[in-house]
């Protein structure tokens, strides 16, 4: 089955950087667009960023453009979110997922998340 599997979430001081990564299993990989998204306590998810199948044309929130770079390696089934100059309003769970822009239909569709934490 789908299986989508988030690390490289922790605690950093605002202004500072995390990568976070996603190895899928159990679906074609390279053929899956995939994105991001985050989720603060007690709302919805919200997306982030997506990258296409190839990576070209990568699309963000406004929020994050110029702060966040998603990327993907194919070989490695394999996609990551590099977060930098982090706020404290990016303090959240992230997740990636099965789609290239907004909220899976289906939870199978996406990881269990990472958290970011951003506090002096």
């Amino acid at each position: 089955q789908v299986q989508l599997v988030e690390s490289g979430g922790g605690s950093v001081q605002p202004g500072g950087s995390l990568t976070l990564s996603c190895t899928g299993s159990g679906f074609n990989f390279r053929n899956s667009p995939m994105s991001w998204l985050r989720q603060l306590p007690g709302e919805g998810l919200k997306w982030i960023a997506g990258i296409s199948t190839g990576g070209a044309g990568p699309r963000y929130t406004d929020s994050v453009k110029g702060r966040f770079t998603i990327s993907r390696d194919n070989d490695k089934s394999t996609v990551y979110l590099q977060m930098s100059d982090l706020r404290p309003e990016d303090a959240d769970m992230c997740f990636c997922a099965r789609t290239f822009h907004g909220i899976p239909t289906y939870s199978r569709d996406r990881g269990q998340g990472t958290q970011v934490t951003v506090a002096s």
